[in-house]
């Protein structure tokens, strides 16, 4: 009878085993998480979280099941290293879905992003009127091509000559390239048109009176340098702007003259707008003018793609359509020809209005979506599988979602996990942690600090255990008793970019602003679009910050200028030596710190170089030392360490200090100064970036939800910050929908009522005390209920 209840050896695996993981900041821990239940996984920014699930959980499963394919197709595939782990058990194939933005290409849209544009492709293919085609000519990625030759074959030991003829009918429009805008360059922010060249005609920045980009235009003897250059003939207007590249003699020295516009092209538009310098950047978001293509009006596609038509839609206006209103056109299409087509393109875009996308139009560009939008659009692919006994891996799956959303989001978590599933999530909002069946809290600290287990349970397990998730998960923001007095108002009158509907609204000034609202229902556009990106406006938006593993937090923020600068003073050597990336760069692994090997479709192998021991510098520049430090060791310096040792003493460099304080007032003083970019979390990456911009001379800040990826003890030092900038008389603009920042703002500004075409307007504005006695809109109940009204 007791061999007939005992479990079947097959049913006793019912644990993932982490033991001694040590990936990046992890001091050997070992966890063991329940199978088909839901695993929140929590901890401060920083903490270990991402090292755990990510780092080793998910990429152990990822690199297992790549070594089930053949070595050619592993050829093909990114290659894994095994994470540093003793024992990794019962693991089971992971779905990974992380905040990585997709990429920012100009031809990538939310429908070639996912398969609904393919399926859609296919479709009018087969039922468009006229017939134009195969897929293929109505995608705006293929250009129509057509050629004919002899081609030299071998036969049977002849070699014959034949005739060939061949032609492609691809959708792209020939004018803009399938990219659906053309670029012009606005001439008169190039030089000014009343000046000759030898009064100091051009406004471009590096050009300046007397130096060399400037006498290759007054002596290169194609034109008079004291006309006017409204004065020049067509001819020589010709060559000052768009001559080829000729070699000539100018000033006696031989050179390469090229025409003005083509120089700057290559010069300054060819680079990334990230890494200009921010004059450089100013200067060319003035000169260059996107202007929808007229030919194909911004739908990307040729002549021919937009001709054919399915009950008098084309392609284009498919695409153009609210993906809700789109699902509903493809189920009233009743043909049995394409029957199993229409079913799987009506099941993706359902999927899309189930996850809250159903704002969304295809040809909207992948890289306009936010970081939350992004995520879900790549977790469409997974909701209707039937897979199950499968692991998901989210991270922060409720980034960038009203409290109103998240509710959504929960109900999809848990469907997941229903199915049979361990869904494994980090995560640091409340509502989410509360529907955990189990919990890991990591900490206790950040960095160094952290990557130790402080507790495993329940919900309620973790609330009693006073942790500082636990301690902060009650946490309310109460709202002010006061709020400040705006100090004057920046009128935005018919906003319309996106779905606004001509949006008049005064945003104060001098005091705390928050615009928010449900996903989708105008914010960024509001924001983004009418705030004037000119001087005295800074922006921090939620693209990522780029950085390879030469890259660090010293380097991004410009923080290693000054210090090299210091070092060099002091020993009396040029800065460039101060630099693992110039002449200071230890020879055997050029500055690296470790010395790669690639073997082919196997894990490379990254081991430390013996000559500078992983400090990445020769070792001739460490006998120079500052403050009895060299450089190595400052790098290796957490920031708090290095604030206190630039702020005084041998080593004061106000410059270095000013730039580290900022970094520690964003909660980043755990972070030592040489750490890779490659290894920081996302929300340690955005509190970088507001780091750096909080050193630019602004008056107004623009913050696109500065409290991604923040634990709950550290949205509290967010609003110290916030309130410390607008004390120091700057005026401070959130879009944000976490309720702690709406109860700390002066003043509320809230867009909706829905997303998409239902949304686009201001449903409410003033203050957060105001819009919960009001409860006149769905952020006003959850505001409400959170500070408990």
């Amino acid at each position: 009878m007791d061999d007939a209840i005992a479990q079947h050896a097959a049913d006793s695996h019912d644990l993932i085993r982490v033991h001694g993981a040590r990936e990046n900041n992890l001091k050997d821990v070992s966890v063991e998480i329940p199978k088909r239940r839901l695993t929140v996984f929590t901890g401060v920014s920083g903490s270990g979280k991402s090292s755990l699930v990510f780092d080793t959980i998910a990429a152990e499963s990822q690199r297992l099941i790549n070594e089930t394919y053949s070595a050619f197709v592993q050829g093909f595939m990114p290659t894994l290293a095994r994470p540093d782990v003793d024992v990794l058990d019962g693991l089971t194939t992971a779905i990974i879905v992380d905040q990585q933005r997709m990429g920012a290409d100009p031809r990538s849209t939310v429908g070639t992003a996912t398969d609904a544009h393919a399926m859609l492709r296919i479709l009018f293919s087969r039922l468009g009127t006229p017939h134009i085609g195969s897929p293929k000519a109505f995608s705006f990625n293929v250009a129509s091509i057509s050629g004919a030759g002899a081609v030299t074959v071998e036969r049977g030991g002849k070699t014959v000559k034949e005739r060939r003829e061949f032609s492609i009918t691809g959708g792209m429009c020939p004018r803009c390239e399938g990219r659906g805008t053309v670029t012009d360059i606005d001439l008169s922010q190039l030089y000014d048109e009343d000046k000759s060249l030898s009064e100091g005609a051009l406004t471009i920045p590096g050009y300046k009176p007397g130096g060399w980009n400037y006498r290759l235009y007054t002596e290169s003897g194609l034109f008079d340098p004291d006309k006017p250059i409204r004065t020049f003939t067509r001819q020589q207007l010709d060559d000052f702007l768009h001559r080829e590249p000729t070699r000539m003699k100018i000033a006696g020295i031989n050179m390469t003259y090229e025409g003005l516009v083509p120089r700057i092209q290559k010069s300054m538009l060819a680079k990334d707008r990230e890494a200009m310098q921010p004059h450089i950047r100013e200067f060319v978001d003035r000169a260059v003018t996107f202007t929808t293509c007229p030919d194909c009006d911004g739908t990307r596609l040729s002549e021919a793609a937009r001709s054919s038509k399915i009950k008098g839609i084309n392609i284009a206006d498919a695409c153009a359509m609210q993906i809700s209103d789109l699902a509903e056109w493809v189920r009233g299409l009743d043909e049995p020809s394409v029957a199993p087509l229409l079913t799987a393109l009506g099941g993706t875009l359902d999927s899309f209005v189930e996850i809250g996308l159903g704002y969304l139009s295809l040809d909207r560009p992948s890289g306009t979506l936010s970081g939350g939008e992004a995520q879900r659009t790549k977790m469409i692919r997974h909701l209707g599988s039937s897979l199950t006994d499968v692991t998901y891996v989210f991270d922060e799956p409720t980034v960038g979602l009203h409290p109103h959303d998240i509710r959504r989001m929960n109900d999809l978590l848990l469907r997941l996990r229903d199915k049979g599933n361990t869904v494994l999530v980090v995560e640091h909002k409340p509502e989410v942690i509360a529907i955990a069946d189990h919990v890991v809290d990591l900490g206790p600290g950040a960095g160094t600090a952290g990557g130790a287990v402080c507790f495993e349970g329940t919900v309620e397990g973790l609330r009693a255990s006073g942790t500082l998730t636990g301690r902060h998960l009650d946490d309310r923001a109460a709202l002010k008793k006061t709020v400040r007095k705006p100090a004057g108002a920046l009128e935005i009158r018919g906003a319309a970019t996106h779905n606004l509907r001509n949006v008049d609204v005064d945003i104060p000034l001098g005091v705390l602003v928050v615009v928010t609202g449900v996903a989708g229902s105008g914010k960024s556009s509001l924001v983004h679009g009418s705030v004037p990106a000119r001087a005295g406006v800074v922006s921090v938006d939620q693209a990522p910050i780029r950085g390879s593993r030469r890259s660090n937090p010293a380097t991004y923020t410009g923080l290693l200028e000054p210090i090299r600068k210091a070092f060099a003073k002091a020993n009396g050597v040029k800065p460039a030596l101060f630099s693992a990336n110039s002449e200071g760069a230890c020879p055997a692994c050029n500055g690296a710190g470790v010395v790669y090997t690639d073997l082919a479709m196997m894990a490379g192998v990254a081991t430390t170089c013996e000559e500078c021991e992983g400090r990445r510098f020769d070792s001739s520049v460490l006998e120079y030392r500052l403050g009895g430090r060299d450089i190595s060791e400052v790098l290796a310096m957490p920031v708090t360490e290095a604030e206190e040792f630039f702020g005084s003493g041998e080593a004061r460099t106000p410059a270095a200090h000013r730039i580290l304080r900022n970094m520690a007032d964003v909660g980043l003083g755990y972070l030592t100064l040489g750490q890779p970019l490659t290894t920081l979390s996302g929300g340690e990456r955005q509190r970088l970036k507001l780091a750096t911009h909080m050193a630019e001379k602004g008056g107004v800040y623009v913050l696109d939800e500065p409290t991604t990826g923040l634990h709950l003890a550290d949205v509290e030092q967010l609003l110290g910050l916030l309130d410390r900038l607008v004390d120091a008389g700057k005026s401070v603009i959130v879009i944000e929908h976490h309720q702690a920042v709406m109860a700390h703002a002066d003043w509320i500004i809230d867009l909706g009522p829905g997303a998409g075409h239902d949304g686009g307007r201001i449903v409410f504005e003033g203050t957060p005390a105001d819009l919960v006695a009001a409860r006149s809109t769905v952020t006003a109940e959850h505001l409400a209920e959170y500070v408990g009204a």
